[in-house]
């Protein structure tokens, strides 16, 4: 998919570049030969006035810089008279040959294509006058530009193509990264939900069998039940987190007060907390004000602060401080732990990473930090963690309002 993908990026890029280059490349062309055949005939024109106004004898027209030579003739159309600085006129025979041709063409300007010239016609009252413009030169320029063109057109087209293949990489990296990140998110849910399916399905199997007493049998239903628990809380992480990202659609922005959110988040937590033996502390900056979802920012507080009550080392102190950090808020969740290694702290915010078996038997599934990171994403704002001296420490920065 991801390869066909490129190939039609690159197919479009290079259809556009190619219509481009040949309409740029074709109006060059148009108008330099239009602009060649303009200069032609006001040379004609130029000549044509001066054979009305005579110069000096040897004097060339004004304005003549292409080779040229006129003619006149008869009413009989018989060379009576020439004159040109570029041409031998010796050769009557073949003069009055190019004569015949102009005079049978039947038009006042035209092109003898046999002998490269452009000519004009005009009538006088003893004949005609007909200037002779040499296209030689304009037959050369167009064929020169014409293969420079060519040139230009097949290299732009090779450089073109070559980026083409860079920008493609480019452009559909997001969506390759996307692609793969669906079919790792399809595999690892799909992983997840194999291991208390099959528990669910042993343990039914087992109560249709007689020969276990009531004790087994409650044994199984209490199973049954568990791993049910723990299924729903997995599909729920499932559709919450595809809820975030499917824009935050279900989020309301407000102005709230972040302080007093964290604050009621903490409550909760104290007699959890408690139970486990770990001390939590608490520093909150009064009247912290933020723009966003409180339903949604308070599970990213609730996800923190589950996150510490569960791997927290045993009788150690969790510190939750909420302070200003120049324009933002920055909430920090520190808890005494073992130390989180560098390659798990660029991957631990990614979708059902653990980072060793002590996370599974604590029913996580690496969807928590996941979904506080795409929350905080949707609210502008930055969420990372950072491990040293034995302290484990997860930051949220949020813009203040």
């Amino acid at each position: 998919m991801i390869r066909r993908l490129r190939v039609k990026f690159i197919c479009i890029n290079m259809a556009i570049v190619t219509v481009m280059m040949l309409a740029i490349l074709g109006m060059l062309l148009h108008f330099t030969r239009g602009d060649l055949e303009q200069q032609s005939i006001r040379v004609m024109q130029s000549v044509m006035e001066d054979r009305a106004y005579p110069s000096r004898p040897g004097e060339f027209p004004r304005q003549a810089k292409l080779p040229y030579f006129y003619v006149s003739v008869n009413t009989m159309g018989e060379l009576s008279a020439s004159f040109g600085g570029y041409y031998d006129l010796t050769n009557t025979e073949a003069i009055q040959q190019i004569i015949t041709l102009a005079l049978g063409s039947g038009e006042d300007t035209g092109i003898l294509k046999d002998y490269s010239l452009r000519f004009q016609k005009r009538t006088t009252p003893f004949g005609q006058t007909i200037v002779f413009v040499d296209m030689s030169s304009e037959l050369t320029t167009m064929r020169s530009l014409t293969n420079t063109c060519v040139i230009i057109g097949v290299l732009s087209f090779a450089v073109f193509l070559g980026l083409s293949f860079l920008l493609a990489r480019w452009a559909v990296k997001p969506v390759e990264t996307a692609w793969n990140q669906q079919r790792q998110f399809v595999a690892d849910a799909s992983h997840e939900l194999k291991t208390p399916l099959t528990v669910i399905l042993t343990n039914a199997e087992l109560l249709q069998e007689p020969e276990y007493d009531e004790q087994a049998r409650s044994r199984f239903v209490d199973s049954i039940m568990t791993m049910s628990h723990q299924m729903r809380g997995l599909v729920e992480s499932l559709l919450e987190l595809a809820r975030v990202d499917n824009g935050g659609q279900n989020m309301v922005f407000s102005r709230l007060n972040f302080s007093e959110l964290v604050s009621d988040a903490l409550l909760p937590f104290e007699p959890v907390y408690f139970e486990k033996g770990l001390t939590l502390e608490s520093n909150v900056e009064e009247n912290l004000f933020v723009k966003g979802s409180q339903q949604h920012l308070k599970q990213v507080a609730d996800i923190l602060l589950d996150n510490a009550s569960k791997y927290a080392s045993a009788d150690s102190t969790v510190r939750v401080i909420l302070r200003r950090q120049g324009s933002h808020c920055l909430l920090s969740v520190a808890s005494a732990g073992d130390a989180i290694s560098k390659e798990d702290l660029k991957n631990i915010f990614k979708r059902f990473y653990r980072m060793d078996k002590a996370r599974s038997m604590n029913h996580s599934y690496g969807l928590g930090l996941s979904i506080a990171d795409s929350i905080v994403s949707k609210h502008g704002g930055k969420i990372w963690a950072e491990s040293a001296d034995g302290v484990n420490t997860f930051f949220v920065q949020l813009p203040t309002a």
